[in-house]
């Protein structure tokens, strides 16, 4: 590994400003933020050398995924090294794949697909005690859940489950229709209400044996 003091000055203001987001936030930055708080207003300068970084062995860094940095090392000389590093420990690796509609139920696309191969990295307090493996994400589109804080582009992180209790917001598939969407579930015997979070749209009634419960949401990663 190169000495961090043969790092240029932006190099090294990255670093620190990855290491302090980090350890305040339980989570490293997006590639816009690391540049409006470093003085760089290009995103490919950013791009640059957060792959000489991670060539000098100070990052690791997942490819395609808007928060994929870790710090590898403590940055020299920063008193919150040990906490950085220590939640950059208490990540982990989910499935982005695909779309969830928070709008009115959208047909799912002929050639929709899981994309395993999609990772993103998180904290394992948003899993909330859930196995990684039984979890996974989707990007939501639309804007019906948001006076729940989820709005158009924000990743939304699920467990696996086929079961939901009133209240849940939760992935639903409507198999008569081939559609899909986000939701708070409330079953009222002989209906199910898919109830949006928006002051100009009205719930959605459904037959009980229409609805398949995907999963239910753990937590929100808020679009920047």
């Amino acid at each position: 590994m190169k000495e961090f003091n043969k790092l240029s000055e932006r190099q090294r203001n990255m670093l620190r400003y990855i290491e302090k987001y980090t350890a305040d936030n339980g989570f490293p930055p997006t590639i816009r933020q690391i540049g409006e708080n470093t003085g760089i207003n290009s995103t490919s300068v950013v791009n640059y050398n957060l792959n000489k970084l991670v060539q000098a062995g100070y990052l690791t860094r997942s490819q395609h995924v808007s928060r994929g940095l870790r710090l590898t090392v403590p940055v020299p000389g920063s008193e919150r090294r040990k906490s950085a590093v220590h939640a950059a420990a208490a990540q982990a690796r989910v499935p982005v794949i695909g779309n969830i509609y928070a709008s009115k139920p959208v047909p799912v696309p002929e050639d929709y697909s899981y994309d395993e191969d999609s990772m993103i990295e998180v904290t394992k307090d948003l899993l909330g005690g859930t196995d990684p493996s039984n979890a996974y994400a989707l990007r939501v589109k639309g804007n019906s859940m948001i006076d729940a804080m989820i709005r158009e582009g924000d990743i939304v992180i699920f467990r696996r489950q086929e079961t939901a209790q009133n209240g849940d917001m939760v992935a639903v598939w409507l198999t008569d229709r081939n559609e899909t969407t986000l939701k708070y579930f409330h079953n009222e015997g002989s209906r199910i209400r898919l109830q949006p979070a928006h002051p100009d749209m009205e719930p959605i009634y459904v037959e009980p044996r229409q609805v398949r419960i995907e999963g239910k949401v753990l937590s929100v990663i808020r679009h920047m």
